[in-house]
C-alpha cells in the first residue's frame, strides 16, 4: 500500500524518534496571512523599524506563526487519528523565525498510555523544530488521544513523563540582544509596562470574534495540519469539522491586544488546555490573568506569566470551572505562558 493511513496508538514505541516531512522556508506571505486571518497587531511583528529599535535585526515571525508551523509538521505522524489534543507542557520559544527561514520538525515519544476502555491510548510527545543551520527554534511537550486500529494490540507498559509545571524564570529564553530601553508606547499602542501588572489581577480584553467555516479552513491549511477531524465533514457523529485547537489560541492571543498591547512576545508555554471543542459559528471571547512577574537580563525587558482563556458565546465573565473542578462547557482554552514587556 502506498498511501499513508496514519499512525495508531499501538504503532508508537517508547523512546523512538520521528523525523517529520515537508521542510518549509518562511516568506513574508506568512506573516500576512497570519496577520490577515486574526489580524495580529503587536509592533514587534509588524514592524521591522520598531524591531530594529528594540535590537532585533528585523521583524521576527509572530511567535504562535512559527508554533503552527513546527506543529503542522508534526500532524501526519503524531495526530492525524487523534480524538483530541490534550494538552502542552514546558514550551520554550528558542530563537525568532525570520522570513529565508526553513523550518523542520522532529518528535520524540516519551509516554504512552492506553485509556481503560481500550479503544484509544495517549501518547506523549517533544517536539523540537529546528532552522537551517540546525539550530533549535521551538520545543515543546504535548498529549495526544490516538485511535487504536487493532483493538486486540497488546497495551503497551504505561509510562506517563513527570513535567514541570512551569519554565522557571532562570529558563526562559531571551532573544540576543533584546532591549526595551527605547521602547516606544505610542506606536506599541498602550502605555501599560510591565510594572502596571498586579499578580492576580484579571484583563477582559472585551472584544470577540466568530469563527467563519472559511476562515478556519483556510488556516489549518496554510498550517499544513493535515489532521481528519478539521477537514473531513463525516470523521465525527456530528457531522462537524472541528476548529483547529491553534487557530482559537492565535485567535485569544490576538484579542488579549487589548490591554496586553506589550506583551510583545511569547517565550515559554507553561500549560494549555483545549477544554471544550470550537466550531464555526462560536464567538470566541477572551480574558487573562496574570500569574506571575519576573526581571530578566535583558535591558528594559520584564516577564509577565499569564493565564489566557478563551471561551464562547453564553459565558460569564472570568468564569472558567464549576464546582466540581472541571472546565465549564462554554470554556475553548486555558494557556498559561510567559510573554516579555518593557519595564
Amino acid at each position: 500500500m502506498k498511501t499513508n493511513p496514519g499512525r495508531f496508538f499501538e504503532d508508537y514505541r517508547l523512546g523512538e524518534t520521528i523525523v517529520h516531512a515537508v521542510p518549509r522556508t518562511i516568506s513574508g506571505g506568512e506573516r500576512a496571512l497570519y496577520h490577515a486571518l486574526y489580524p495580529a497587531r503587536h509592533a514587534l511583528y509588524s514592524s521591522d523599524q520598531f524591531a530594529r529599535s528594540c535590537g532585533l535585526a528585523t521583524s521576527p515571525l509572530d511567535d504562535m506563526a512559527a508554533f503552527h508551523l513546527v506543529f503542522g509538521k508534526t500532524v501526519p505522524d503524531v495526530s492525524l487519528n487523534a480524538v483530541a489534543n490534550l494538552g502542552y507542557a514546558e514550551g520554550r520559544w528558542l530563537h525568532p523565525v525570520y522570513p529565508g527561514d526553513t523550518l523542520r520538525s522532529e518528535s520524540t515519544v516519551i509516554g504512552l498510555k492506553e485509556n481503560s476502555n481500550g479503544k484509544s491510548g495517549v501518547v506523549y510527545v517533544r517536539t523540537r523544530g529546528f532552522n537551517q543551520d540546525d539550530e533549535p527554534v521551538l520545543e515543546y511537550v504535548r498529549w495526544v488521544m490516538v485511535r487504536k486500529n487493532r483493538l486486540d494490540a497488546p497495551a503497551p507498559a504505561a509510562v506517563v513523563p513527570q513535567l514541570a509545571q512551569v519554565v522557571v524564570p532562570e529558563a526562559l529564553p531571551i532573544p540576543k540582544r533584546l532591549d526595551f530601553t527605547r521602547y516606544d508606547f505610542a506606536l506599541a499602542g498602550e502605555r501599560h509596562r510591565w510594572g502596571d501588572y498586579a499578580v492576580g489581577e484579571k484583563i477582559d480584553h472585551v472584544d470577540g470574534v466568530t469563527v467563519d467555516e472559511a476562515e478556519h479552513m483556510l488556516a489549518t491549511r496554510l498550517w499544513q495540519n493535515t489532521a481528519k477531524v478539521h477537514f473531513d465533514a463525516t470523521f465525527r457523529e456530528d457531522g462537524k469539522r472541528l476548529v483547529y485547537g491553534g487557530h482559537v489560541i492565535s485567535l485569544a492571543r490576538t484579542l488579549s491586544f487589548n490591554g496586553l498591547a506589550n506583551a510583545q512576545m511569547v517565550v515559554a508555554l507553561n500549560a494549555g488546555s483545549h477544554a471544550n471543542p470550537c466550531f464555526a459559528g462560536d464567538t470566541v471571547r477572551a480574558w487573562s490573568e496574570v500569574l506571575d512577574k519576573a526581571e530578566t537580563s535583558a535591558p528594559g525587558v520584564g516577564a509577565l506569566r499569564l493565564r489566557l482563556v478563551a471561551a464562547k458565546q453564553g459565558a460569564a465573565p472570568f468564569a472558567l470551572k464549576g464546582e466540581d473542578g472541571k472546565y465549564l462547557p462554554e470554556v475553548l482554552l486555558d494557556l498559561d505562558y510567559w510573554a516579555l514587556l518593557p519595564l
